[in-house]
């Protein structure tokens, strides 16, 4: 009989994700059409945005040359038709308890912290830097997971070894910024620019620190269009940027430090959300979403 999700043991649920047990040694990972803002679960999901970002993640998985999670192909017979080109099947891994991120652009929270110290998690930048500054060269950023609603907290690279030791360190450090030139030279290719990425690494049954989770997503990623970049002004973006830019906008009419749950997303934005999407994975990819597994 073909598998149903009903056969395996759900271990548990985030903001976009979904895990069940298969075995003693692999999960299945399934991502959901949810999208999340602020630390904060929106509504309503995002049509098809589950399948986009396996699909992205499918890519980049095979594009980089760094051991990974993957434990079987995206229309592994273990996958429950219902998430078919949704889900994957992976290695269980003793998870790194820190988000690996690497910044090519000054953006977002690091912007906040420079405009405050001058250094984004202890490294120092030259002055005079704006909005979407190239750095002048990558740097690696870490941060503590929060749970839903709490806010990944930026942390110091020496905090982070401090925490899980210094050698492990300085490897996800050294991982994290190979992923993202190798990731960031590929998207320039294709006339994106690739701000940063936040990216998730394990341990897996023989002591090998490998990639995991979702990669180089709209997600987890901020994608920009290369024709239009402008150092010093908020670069329009493929990824999911444009919603919190209408949360924070005059029509939502809500404040990220309220507390309160965000408005609903109106249908023009669940609409040019999904098509950013789309696009991104298209114009990485080269490949049609259209013709992507579970379609």
């Amino acid at each position: 009989m073909p598998a149903e999700l009903s056969d395996y043991q759900h271990i548990s649920g985030g903001k976009v994700r979904e895990i069940y047990e298969l075995d003693p040694d692999h999960l299945l990972l399934v991502a959901s059409d949810r999208i999340s803002a602020f630390d904060y679960s929106l509504e309503p999901a995002i049509p098809d945005k589950g399948r986009i970002l396996t699909a992205t993640s499918m890519f980049f998985f095979d594009l980089l040359d760094v051991s990974n999670h993957l434990a079987g192909p995206i229309d592994d017979p273990r996958i429950p038709e219902e998430v078919l080109g949704r889900a994957m099947v992976v290695k269980k891994l003793n998870m790194v308890p820190f988000e690996c991120v690497a910044r090519g652009y000054l953006t977002g929270s690091g912007k906040k912290e420079y405009d405050a110290r001058g250094k984004v998690c202890g490294v120092a930048l030259p002055e005079g830097l704006t909005e979407a500054s190239r750095l002048p060269e990558p740097i690696f950023t870490p941060a503590t997971k929060a749970e839903q609603g709490d806010h990944d907290e930026n942390v110091t690279f020496e905090y982070m070894a401090s925490e899980i030791g210094g050698e492990l360190a300085e490897k996800l450090r050294e991982l994290t910024l190979e992923v993202y030139t190798r990731a960031a030279e590929h998207a320039e290719s294709r006339g994106i620019v690739l701000a940063d990425t936040k990216l998730e690494f394990g341990i897996d049954a023989d002591g090998t620190v490998v990639l995991a989770d979702e990669v180089l997503t709209p997600d987890s990623s901020r994608y920009w269009p290369a024709d239009s970049y402008e150092e010093g002004k908020v670069q329009p973006s493929f990824d999911k940027q444009y919603v919190r830019n209408w949360l924070t906008g005059p029509k939502a009419d809500w404040d990220p430090e309220s507390g309160l749950q965000p408005p609903e997303l109106p249908g023009s934005v669940i609409e040019a959300t999904r098509d950013r999407y789309i696009e991104a994975y298209e114009r990485l990819s080269g490949k049609r979403f259209a013709d992507w597994v579970g379609n």
